[in-house]
C-alpha cells in the first residue's frame, strides 16, 4: 500500500488529512504524466524533435533572406528559450523543483509569513477548521442534555427542518456547510486545477518557441499563477473568519441548547466567507489578465490611437516620401517638386487660375515642400542584409550594365 493510498484512506477524517492527500495525488499524477510525455520513453519526443529541427531551421531561413544576422544581441535570446524549453520540458528534477515548487510552495510560504505560522499555512489552517468543525459538532451533541433529549430534540428538529422552519440547529449546520465550502472546497478545487495545468505544463512550454503560439504558454502561465495565487487568499483571508468565529463557537451552546443569536452569527460569518471566496476568485482573474508574458497582453487605448494616426498620416505623407527616391533614380528636383507642388494644390483653384498665377503658387509652396522633405526620417536601408545581399547589383551598375 502506498503513501498516498493511505492518505486517500484517511482524507474523511478531517480537513487536513483531505488537504495532505490531494497534495500527494497531484503530484504522483504530474509525474506520471511528465514521464508518458517527454521522458525516456515518451509518446511526444518525435513530436519534440521535430518542432526543434524546425525552429533551427525557421532561423537558418531567417539568416539565407537576411531577416535575422549572426551576433550577440540575436544569438543569446534564441539560444536561452532553446535551453530552458529543453531543460523543462525534458527534465523531471528541473520542472519539479523550479516550476512545482514556485507555484504550490511559494504562495503557502508568503502565507506562511503573513500568519507568522511555524511550518506549513496551509496545514495550520486545515487544522483550525477541523477544530471548528469539531467543536460544531460536539454543540450538537451536547443540545439539551442527556440522550433522550437529545433524541427528541433531533426528531423535533427533523420534524422542524421538514415543514421548512429555521431553527438554530438547521442554521447551525447550513453555516457549517457553507463554511467547508468555501475554505476546503476553494482549496481542494484550486490544487486539482493547478495539478492538472502542472501536468500539462511541458507541452505549453514547447509552445514558447515560436511566436505564433507564445500566446498559449502565456496563458498557460497566468493560469497556473491564478491557481497558485487563489490558496493564498484563502488561507489569509480564512484566518480572519476563523478569528471571528472563536468568540461565537465559544457561547454556541447554552443551558437551554443552541443559542440562536450564535448559529445566526455563524451562518452569517459563513456566507461572508463564501462571498468573499467569489471576491477572490474575480480578483485573482483581473490581476492575471493584466500580465503581459512576452508581450502578449491587450494594447492599451494610447497605442491603438497612435497606430491609428500613424495609419491616417501615412497617405499624407507618401508623396513627400517619393521625393528623394525620384532624384536618387535620376528625375530632376524640379520636376518632383512641381509634382509634389501639383498634388498640394486643389483642382478647383487649379482650374480657375491662370497660368502665371499657377507657376506663383508653385514656386512659392517649392521651399516648403523642400523643407518638410528634408525634415522627415531618412528612408529605410534595404531589408535583405544576408549571405543573398552579396550578390546584389548596386543601382550604378545596373545601370551602367544597360547602356
Amino acid at each position: 500500500m502506498s503513501a498516498c493510498e493511505q492518505l486517500t484512506a484517511e482524507a474523511s477524517l478531517g480537513a487536513a488529512p483531505a488537504l495532505r492527500a490531494v497534495d500527494c495525488l497531484a503530484t504522483e499524477t504530474a509525474a506520471g504524466a511528465f514521464g508518458r510525455l517527454f521522458g525516456a520513453g515518451g509518446a511526444l519526443m518525435p513530436v519534440l524533435t521535430l518542432v526543434l529541427t524546425l525552429y533551427i531551421a525557421f532561423f537558418a531561413i531567417s539568416l539565407l533572406t537576411g531577416r535575422s544576422r549572426l551576433g550577440i544581441s540575436a544569438l543569446t535570446p534564441r539560444m536561452m528559450t532553446l535551453g530552458l524549453v529543453l531543460t523543462f520540458a525534458t527534465s523531471w528534477v528541473a520542472y519539479q523543483n523550479v516550476v512545482w515548487n514556485l507555484a504550490v510552495g511559494a504562495p503557502d510560504q508568503i502565507a506562511g509569513i503573513l500568519l507568522d505560522a511555524k511550518g506549513s499555512a496551509t496545514v495550520m489552517f486545515a487544522d483550525r477548521l477541523d477544530i471548528v468543525f469539531n467543536a460544531i459538532a460536539q454543540a450538537a451533541e451536547m443540545a439539551p442534555g442527556g440522550q433522550a433529549a437529545s433524541q427528541a430534540a433531533g426528531q423535533a428538529a427533523q420534524a422542524s427542518a421538514q415543514a421548512g422552519s429555521f431553527s438554530p440547529q438547521n442554521l447551525m449546520w447550513l453555516g457549517a456547510l457553507l463554511l467547508l465550502l468555501g475554505t476546503v472546497g476553494v482549496l481542494v478545487t484550486a490544487r486539482i486545477a493547478l495539478a492538472i495545468l502542472l501536468a500539462l505544463g511541458p507541452v505549453f512550454i514547447v509552445f514558447a518557441l515560436f511566436s505564433g503560439t507564445r500566446g498559449l504558454f502565456a496563458g498557460w502561465l497566468r493560469g497556473v499563477v491564478m491557481t497558485a495565487v487563489t490558496p493564498l487568499f484563502v488561507v489569509v483571508g480564512g484566518g480572519l473568519v476563523l478569528e471571528l468565529l472563536v468568540p461565537v463557537l465559544a457561547n454556541l451552546v447554552t443551558e437551554t441548547g443552541i443559542s440562536g443569536h450564535a448559529a445566526m452569527a455563524l451562518f452569517l460569518i459563513a456566507s461572508v466567507h463564501v462571498a468573499l471566496m467569489a471576491m477572490v476568485v474575480k480578483v485573482t482573474g483581473s490581476i492575471v489578465s493584466g500580465w503581459q508574458v512576452f508581450g502578449a497582453g491587450v494594447r492599451d487605448s494610447g497605442e491603438s490611437s497612435h497606430a491609428a494616426a500613424t495609419m491616417t498620416a501615412a497617405p499624407t505623407l507618401a508623396g513627400f516620401a517619393a521625393a528623394p527616391q525620384a532624384t536618387a533614380m535620376g528625375t530632376s528636383r524640379t520636376a518632383v517638386l512641381a509634382s509634389a507642388a501639383g498634388m498640394t494644390a486643389t483642382s478647383g483653384e487649379a482650374a480657375s487660375a491662370p497660368s502665371s498665377s499657377l507657376r506663383h503658387s508653385r514656386s512659392a509652396i517649392a521651399p516648403t515642400v523642400s523643407e518638410t522633405a528634408s525634415s522627415l526620417p531618412p528612408l529605410a536601408r534595404q531589408r535583405a542584409r544576408g549571405v543573398g545581399s552579396r550578390f546584389a547589383a548596386r543601382p550604378s551598375q545596373a545601370r551602367e550594365m544597360l547602356r
